[in-house]
């Protein structure tokens, strides 16, 4: 079972990807009230070494020496990537061992204004901040920001990355209705999108349980209103993950793999059969021994039975 690597999984955006942790859970610069890895444990703006570089080197070298390649290796997982100060030597050694796969880095965006993280995310292949609020009081509402965070440095941080990234920047804004779909801040929101100049903006909603349990996803003609309110030519809704093409068996721990994913990750059933390449009945009898040995539990939302890590 690996500690630092999960999947790969179904991404909406990146096919089947395999996830690189850096660092502990949940060690953030947020604590948003959608995450769907649960609260942040950890508010902080400190960047170290949280998990050491020769670890996650160990796993990786393991990883392609006895699995088949991912479309995507990810950046992503417990917390914020860009806190740990290896990721840059991280994507390096990737680019050695398997230079032929793109690396995407999913962050939040918060420590885009020191020179040192974007210089070392110049090694990926593609971008994918999140902006879900463009005012101070929407972004500490929908964010829950580490206190000194400022919604305008981070904006800036994203202009000035763009700048001199020669790869991809798929800028996420998150809505949720009550939260961040209201005139004002979808009009702030657009000027920083006109501002930072992203090659696509994607709008994303809840699908998975969030860390407040009263929130509802926005629906597809809530987004659809946004879009055209916006009038902005790269808005894209995200869609529904795609069907694998292939159902090759990632991984051949099956019960450990599904651990490790829905620890980070609530996963609906097709999600897991998707990540293992395995036939639903074959999903559900390990899930029913997870579930016999009070391993996992499950939660319902509207898309479906989700099923997470029991908290022991």
């Amino acid at each position: 079972m690996y500690k630092y690597l999960f999947g790969p999984v179904p991404s909406r955006r990146l096919g089947m990807s395999l996830g690189v942790d850096l660092v502990p859970r949940k060690v953030c610069s947020l604590d948003c009230v959608y995450c769907e890895v649960g609260k942040t444990t950890k508010l902080t703006l400190e960047q170290k070494e949280y998990i050491p570089f020769r670890k996650i080197k160990e796993e990786l070298v393991h990883f392609f020496a006895s699995n088949p390649d991912p479309e995507y290796i990810t950046f992503s997982g417990y917390g914020e990537p860009t806190l740990n100060v290896s990721i840059g030597k991280v994507m390096a050694i990737i680019k050695e061992i398997r230079p032929n796969i793109p690396i995407a880095v999913l962050t939040n965006g918060t420590l885009f204004n020191k020179k040192e993280v974007r210089e070392a995310l110049l090694k990926a292949d593609v971008v994918l901040p999140s902006l879900d609020a463009a005012t101070q009081a929407g972004f500490e509402k929908i964010n829950r920001p580490e206190a000194s965070l400022d919604i305008n440095q981070i904006i800036q941080g994203l202009i000035d990355f763009k700048q001199v990234f020669q790869g991809q920047i798929w800028l996420e804004v998150f809505i949720l209705p009550g939260y961040n779909d209201n005139e004002n801040e979808l009009q702030a929101l657009k000027i920083a999108i006109l501002k930072i100049k992203p090659d696509t903006v994607q709008l994303n909603t809840l699908d998975r349980p969030g860390t407040v349990k009263t929130l509802r996803g926005a629906t597809h003609d809530e987004l659809l209103h946004i879009v055209n309110f916006w009038q902005l030519p790269n808005v894209q809704i995200v869609a529904s993950v795609a069907d694998r093409k292939t159902s090759t068996a990632y991984r051949k721990d099956i019960a450990s793999s599904i651990l490790e994913t829905i620890d980070r990750r609530p996963c609906t059933l097709q999600d897991l059969c998707q990540i293992l390449g395995l036939h639903v009945n074959e999903v559900n009898k390990y899930l029913s021994v997870l579930d016999e040995e009070d391993e996992i539990e499950i939660v319902r939302l509207e898309r479906g039975d989700f099923y997470k890590k029991k908290e022991k």
